[in-house]
């Protein structure tokens, strides 16, 4: 009886450290604010500090705030870079259900359904990392190169616009924009 007993406190206590670990830290006001300042300094700041400030962005939002869901996130990007796919889709599944408030989890899960040719599951997981963080100018870059795919070259302008009024050096953008100016110009009569 007391050994079951052990037990149980040993499984509730094991359980509970898991979950502890697992969940996500909310966003302090502190970073929040930081947030905030980096981007209203990436508007107008030049290219060399742009790079800098897109460096501390990108650090910012890959933090989850828990390590168990940072190694879904290190696991999937190596699955991704071996290309091994599913198994990245499967680390980031994990991920978005366990962490579905952190927008960098739905965002790398939709570069994984892309690369797998799944364009409606990564869609709808850009859609929900735009919810969740609508500055994150690589998620809108990702949609635009959706729209572009299936020949929407209007929407996907309209996304190119919307990221480089956030990341104005944004090297990608800024090419697809250049790319897409010839459809999405008037035609002289």
């Amino acid at each position: 009886m007391i050994a079951n007993h052990l037990n149980l406190k040993a499984i509730v206590a094991a359980t509970l450290f898991t979950v502890t670990i697992s969940l996500p830290l909310a966003i302090s006001a502190d970073e929040k604010s930081d947030e905030s300042a980096l981007l209203a300094a990436l508007v107008s700041a030049d290219a060399k500090a742009a790079s800098a400030l897109d460096r501390e962005l990108q650090a910012l939002w890959r933090n989850s705030g828990s390590a168990a869901m940072d190694l879904l996130q290190s696991r999937a990007n190596r699955a991704l870079e071996a290309g091994d796919v599913a198994a990245a889709i499967e680390h980031l599944t994990a991920l978005t259900d366990h962490a579905p408030d952190f927008a960098r989890g739905w965002y790398l899960r939709a570069r994984a359904y892309h690369v797998a040719g799944l364009y409606g599951p990564a869609v709808a997981d850009l859609e929900r990392a735009l919810a969740l963080n609508p500055n994150d100018y690589n998620a809108i870059y990702a949609l635009g190169t959706v729209f572009e795919q299936f020949r929407r070259p209007q929407r996907a302008h309209a996304a190119y616009l919307r990221a480089k009024a956030i990341h104005p050096h944004h090297e990608e953008v800024l090419n697809a924009l250049e790319r897409l100016q010839p459809q999405v110009a008037g035609k002289d009569l």
